[in-house]
């Protein structure tokens, strides 16, 4: 989907070059946008843990940090 595509998302030239574990983290960033785009997308909540619980974060949030990760 190409709504899932932002700055971060993208994987430079020379990706391959890169230590394993930043792949990973660069994946792992990429698989969150996703998540976070596609919630706000369907106005479905996001449980995240923060101050030591786990909490429903409400789709107008999110829509926010989608619209911010979509401008990038």
């Amino acid at each position: 989907d190409q709504t899932v595509r932002s700055s971060m998302t993208r994987a430079p030239a020379n990706v391959l070059e890169l230590p394993l574990h930043v792949r990973a983290e660069m994946a792992f960033k990429a698989a969150v946008e996703g998540v976070i785009i596609e919630s706000a997308r369907t106005g479905h909540p996001m449980y995240i843990w923060r101050d030591g619980q786990v909490i429903a974060m409400p789709a107008e949030e999110l829509q926010a940090e989608a619209a911010r990760i979509l401008s990038e």
